[in-house]
């Protein structure tokens, strides 16, 4: 399996199942779509941010299909303003390049320095699918599985 070993012996000591598709590389939700089609999940998107000083970072999951506008992100997140963090960041905070960011890069924040921030639509899903920490596979886990993952990382979290 694609992915870090660490991660799939986790979601196994976790009692997390998770179905596993791999797939070409894809960088984008557009690009991933047509290999998610036949997979039934919410789908989701990761975006990673950094406030405007660079001393605070954002994990923004969100369904799929959200229309991102970055100033209405702003003013529902109320972080101030928010930039892309830099593929620095990402590899330094979660442990991961362009294309490959998930919640399942929180296991390589062992400071909890990111915060994340959750789409409210995605309660509407019984299982959802994020890439596992490679663009070349995603895994689907229950709802529920990861809420219990975000618990044992021990992130702070909120909807929006």
């Amino acid at each position: 399996m694609r992915g870090p070993a660490e991660l799939y012996a986790l979601l196994n000591d976790l009692q997390i199942p998770f179905e596993y598709h791999e797939h070409p590389p894809v960088a984008t939700v557009e690009e991933a779509m047509k290999y998610w089609a036949p997979i039934e999940s919410g789908h989701c998107k990761n975006i990673f941010f950094r406030n405007h000083k660079g001393d605070r970072h954002y994990l923004v999951i969100l369904y799929y299909d959200f229309h991102l506008n970055i100033k209405e992100l702003e003013q529902k997140l109320h972080q101030g303003k928010l930039s892309f963090a830099s593929d620095r960041r990402l590899m330094q905070y979660l442990g991961v390049t362009p294309g490959s960011v998930s919640p399942f890069g929180l296991i390589n924040d062992h400071t909890h320095h990111v915060h994340l921030f959750i789409d409210r639509s995605l309660l509407n899903h019984e299982r959802l699918s994020f890439h596992p920490n490679t663009n070349t596979a995603s895994l689907i886990i229950p709802r529920e599985g990861l809420f219990k993952f975000l618990s044992h990382t021990g992130h702070s979290w909120e909807f929006f």
